[in-house]
């Protein structure tokens, strides 16, 4: 016998009605349950932590030790003498601490910003903006990452003696204001963050191409500009290479001043590695101050994303 038409009574609809809500909530909570990270992601988070603090322990156990501090049986506790080894090492005349610590800071912080500024107008040319050979220069601009930093040494050196430079903070900012990955980051970011359709109503509300680069693009790409200033600046601030040979002991940044602390005969590794403590606490201290506000910027653009 056919049950199609048959009215159901308003008590089973309304027993079914809670049972229905209670497998929704088990299914719910399953599926919350199920995604939560188990055992293994700790402990590979663990493993990872610790692997990526060991070396700052490590480094501030002997910059707190003496001369002596390497010979076995190695310590695992950090000793008294790090604010003296510290002291040595800031007032070291062959250091120059304090004016080595002004250029890593002065010119970081200005490669940091140009390359921000730069990548930011090459990223929205590429995505946003059609003219020819576009996709082609970035295919080259992309590929100029495969060439190493040495090869382009000799050329800049010569280049910069000739224009009386070498041994000035400038000659290690000009070639560095402008980077490779920054545009390719931009590019993928930005052609990924913004729609074309956003682009098209700002054009027919009368905006110029510069006032919508400047409220459109400049706006969705906050966050990746901050995670690219602060790689950059970290990359600047540890670069060894070129300021070693472009600089001299009279100007140098905070990595090539430190390096002099091993130029004696005898090198007193706690000395050195306190200076390796001091030359980090300030990236320490960007991380600190500004890992929040980069992580909320990213999650604020994955959501309008």
């Amino acid at each position: 016998m056919s049950t199609i038409g048959t009215p159901v009574p308003l008590a089973t609809v309304e027993e079914g009605i809670p049972n229905a809500r209670k497998q929704r909530r088990g299914g719910r909570a399953r599926r919350i349950r199920g995604s939560r990270p188990g055992f293994w992601t700790y402990a590979i988070l663990g493993a990872v932590f610790l692997s990526a603090v060991f070396p700052l322990y490590w480094s501030f156990v002997i910059g707190s030790g003496d001369s002596s501090t390497l010979r076995k049986p190695f310590p695992w506790i950090p000793g008294g003498n790090f604010i003296e080894n510290a002291l040595s090492v800031i007032s070291n005349p062959a250091v120059n601490f304090w004016p080595a610590l002004w250029n890593s800071i002065y010119s970081s912080f200005l490669i940091a910003a140009a390359v921000v500024i730069t990548s930011t107008l090459a990223g929205w040319a590429f995505a946003k903006l059609r003219f020819h050979g576009g996709p082609g220069l970035l295919v080259f601009v992309v590929a100029t990452m495969a060439v190493p930093q040495q090869l382009g040494v000799v050329p800049l050196y010569i280049l910069f003696s000739e224009l009386g430079w070498t041994g000035q903070i400038g000659a290690i900012i000009i070639p560095a204001l402008t980077s490779a990955f920054g545009v390719f980051w931009m590019t993928q970011y930005l052609r990924q963050a913004v729609p074309d359709e956003l682009i098209e109503a700002a054009r027919v509300d009368g905006a110029s191409m510069i006032r919508t680069f400047w409220t459109v693009g400049m706006t969705a790409a906050r966050p990746a500009a901050a995670m690219l200033f602060l790689f950059t600046f970290v990359g600047a601030w540890n670069n060894f290479f070129w300021p070693f040979i472009v600089l001299d002991r009279q100007n140098p940044t905070l990595p090539v001043a430190l390096s002099l602390l091993q130029s004696n005969y005898f090198v007193d590794y706690s000395v050195v590695l306190a200076g390796v403590i001091l030359a980090t606490i300030p990236l320490l201290l960007l991380f600190i101050f500004a890992g929040k506000q980069l992580v909320s910027g990213i999650m604020a653009g994955a959501v309008k994303g």
